[in-house]
């Protein structure tokens, strides 16, 4: 077992299988994201595909993906004669995704030609569709239609979404987001939401602070961790604003993004979210002081040369600590970056800001602000986690995780 289903199994995820169907498209390929997305959630996943989709991506990479066999063709698996009626049986859910047109009309016709239409004609368990086609093809009525009988069918879908596409029209017709089918998958299985009901509220990114019109003060965080935080948790079933400084990110799929740019713009939205939050992450890096009195217009070298030399800077508001301070039932996660003397800076940060967890990292060396993976250590009143180099998605649920626990204590 890997150590990304090993922490999806620790909040209580049943170990299911989803059959992911692969049709002939353009998009095939990121069902190998797919696949990993459930694969992260805990799920069991095998993989049957077209022959059409075998000219996109072949049937080796979701082999290695799945470690498991990958089925193509009616007689392939010389062991098992009616191969489609036990993937079938095997299967919890079945995702077709992308699924094409010509896919699309077989299931609603109940044509079954190939290994991939005659499983999902024996399937008993739902059915979640994410269909991929040219614009016109998408809205076309035999199309709309189809949809519209597998709907009534009890199908699930996962509407494909705008967009440029791989013809060159624009419109609706791109494979929607993958942690849009994962979480539609995850949701049908029911499996992954020990935060239903809950809301989680995220910081993350940078904080700028003007000194004039082109000029600021900020840090090297990418946002990276916090968008992460916010991702997993909306994936298991948390209503989660996220509160994020300037990031070149794109908003996670579910994820209420409130934009802000300085401190004092952070705190404002915070306390907000914190209001009515069950959880709540701190993972932005909050510039500590700000310009006192910031320009008006550009600071030009020559004939502002006094003002350039020496900014007068005061203290920011500190996020943390304030909301920290106002808790009643809120779990409070702060974040901690340091160069040094790690550990017992994070435990004096614990103590001193009121947080009930502070998931502290090095920044000195190769690891931290930018980088996809990380190497941190969760620090509580009574314990510390030392938690290994982990990809930062990783890292999210296993801070999770732990603050699951805390809300139960």
């Amino acid at each position: 077992m890997d150590s990304t289903q090993a922490t999806a199994q620790e909040t209580g995820c049943n170990r299911k299988t989803v059959l992911v169907g692969v049709t002939g498209c353009i998009a095939a390929y990121k069902s190998a994201e797919i696949v990993r997305g459930l694969q992260k959630a805990g799920v069991r996943v095998k993989v049957v595909m077209t022959e059409h989709a075998c000219e996109f991506v072949g049937p080796t990479t979701f082999r290695a993906l799945t470690r498991e066999p990958v089925a193509v063709k009616l007689f392939d698996e010389p062991g098992d004669p009616i191969h489609h009626i036990s993937l079938a049986q095997e299967a919890d859910a079945m995702l077709i995704a992308p699924c094409t047109a010509n896919v699309l009309a077989k299931l609603a016709c109940g044509i079954a030609d190939d290994l991939l239409t005659t499983t999902a004609l024996a399937l008993t368990s739902p059915m979640i569709i994410a269909p991929a086609m040219n614009v016109h093809m998408y809205e076309n009525a035999a199309t709309r239609k189809n949809m519209g009988v597998l709907h009534t069918r009890g199908v699930h879908f996962v509407e494909a979404a705008d967009g440029y596409l791989a013809c060159g029209d624009t419109g609706k017709g791109r494979l929607a987001d993958v942690d849009a089918i994962v979480a539609e998958t995850l949701k049908v299985l029911g499996i992954g939401c020990d935060l239903a009901g809950r809301h989680v509220l995220v910081t993350a990114g940078p904080t700028v602070e003007a000194i004039d019109p082109v000029r600021y003060i900020s840090n090297h965080s990418s946002g990276k961790t916090g968008y992460a935080i916010a991702a997993a948790a909306a994936r298991r079933g948390a209503e989660v604003t996220l509160v994020s400084g300037p990031t070149a990110l794109e908003a996670p799929f579910g994820v209420h993004v409130v934009d802000v740019r300085t401190a004092c713009d952070m705190l404002a939205a915070a306390e907000e979210a914190f209001k009515i939050c069950d959880v709540a992450v701190f993972a932005a890096a909050v510039s500590d002081m700000r310009p006192k009195n910031p320009a008006d217009r550009k600071l030009k070298k020559g004939e502002a040369d006094e003002a350039l030399s020496s900014i007068e800077l005061v203290e920011n508001p500190d996020v943390l600590a304030t909301l920290a301070a106002a808790k009643t039932s809120q779990v409070v996660v702060g974040f901690a970056a340091e160069t040094n003397d790690v550990l017992e800076n994070a435990q004096a940060k614990l103590a001193r800001k009121h947080a009930d967890m502070i998931v502290a990292n090095d920044v000195s060396g190769e690891l931290g602000f930018g980088t996809e993976e990380n190497k941190v250590w969760l620090v509580g009143a009574d314990e510390v986690e030392d938690v290994p180099r982990l990809a930062k998605t990783e890292i999210a649920d296993i801070v999770l995780d732990r603050a699951v626990r805390l809300l139960e204590d």
